[in-house]
């Protein structure tokens, strides 16, 4: 078979038939895509209110909790309930 056959069939000899180095350009080639359109639009995006804004009140009342209190009777439960 001569290398005129080969192409013909669409294989070709060389570097130019690895389809991983093809996917590889490809890959790269979306990716550079990709991130200069991201580039693109990063000033838009950016454009929002630096000062967070405060938290809505709570639906139930505001308890404090004694840790130690907190702590007691969490042993207490977990001896009356064997574990």
């Amino acid at each position: 078979m001569s290398d005129h056959d080969h192409e013909s069939k669409g294989e070709l000899s060389g570097s130019a038939s690895n389809p991983a180095r093809r996917n590889l350009l490809v890959g790269s080639g979306a990716l550079l895509v990709g991130g200069l359109s991201g580039r693109a639009t990063a000033p838009q995006a950016a454009t929002h209110d630096a000062v967070p804004q405060a938290a809505p009140p709570l639906p139930w009342p505001w308890a404090r909790i004694d840790p130690m209190e907190a702590g007691t009777r969490t042993y207490q439960a977990y001896l009356t309930q064997n574990g």
